[in-house]
């Protein structure tokens, strides 16, 4: 499949819903990223807007799923699908389960308590609340990627810092949720009827007739 340009956020959300999985970043699958479907004079551009700038409010708005799904890289997953991804990515499990069972770090799991008792978290906060810093623990980045490929956080939004005028500037800081409370219980609950290896077949079923020209081997690679 070629991919249209993509020119505007709308557009962008246009896109993610047609393909519903999207990878940010390009990827061993030629052409299939929001990298390689917008024209470079779109990113980093002083005084517009472009992909960077877009994630952030595409996210919000809860339409699709934001996060590192894909390798350990960013990338779109529209809501039509993301119920099939996750039941594959938890392999069934809720996290306490999962906890239960001997099958999470407890790292993993310091992180998710904070979540039961706050609906989201900016990162700084995050890294706070779980003494991760120069004096404190380590690898922050590693267990936030392993959360989100597992598909038990996603990304909420990206907040800017403003200087006296009230603008923003700087890179984005990452709000991060449950999908439980991004997209709701409910959505969550019904993803688990189907046997996990059910939603796998699924999933690469439909990016084998989306992306005819790659190999299965590389499907299987992306979607973990």
């Amino acid at each position: 499949m070629r991919f249209p340009r993509v020119h505007s956020m709308e557009e962008l959300e246009a896109l993610i819903r047609e393909v519903g999985f999207l990878p940010f970043f390009k990827n061993s699958i030629p052409g299939y990223s929001v990298e390689e479907c917008t024209p470079r004079e779109l990113w980093f551009v002083p005084d517009a807007d472009g992909p960077w700038e877009w994630k952030g409010p595409i996210a919000r708005k809860a339409e699709c799923a934001y996060g590192k799904f894909f390798q350990g890289k960013a990338g779109f997953i529209s809501l039509e699908h993301f119920s099939a991804f996750l039941n594959y990515r938890r392999d069934g499990y809720d996290f306490d389960a999962r906890w239960d069972d001997g099958l999470a770090p407890m790292k993993d799991k310091q992180i998710m308590d904070v979540f039961l008792e706050y609906s989201s978290m900016m990162t700084h906060e995050l890294k706070a609340k779980c003494n991760y810093g120069k004096q404190g623990q380590k690898g922050f980045e590693t267990v936030i990627t392993r959360l989100q490929m597992q598909t038990y956080l996603v990304v909420q939004n990206f907040e800017y810092r403003t200087d006296k005028t009230g603008k923003p500037y700087g890179w984005g800081i990452a709000r991060y949720a449950m999908p439980e409370v991004q997209f709701g219980t409910e959505m969550i609950e019904n993803a688990y009827r189907e046997e996990p290896k059910d939603a796998a077949k699924r999933i690469a079923d439909y990016l084998e007739t989306l992306l005819p020209d790659a190999s299965m081997t590389q499907i299987e690679k992306l979607i973990g």
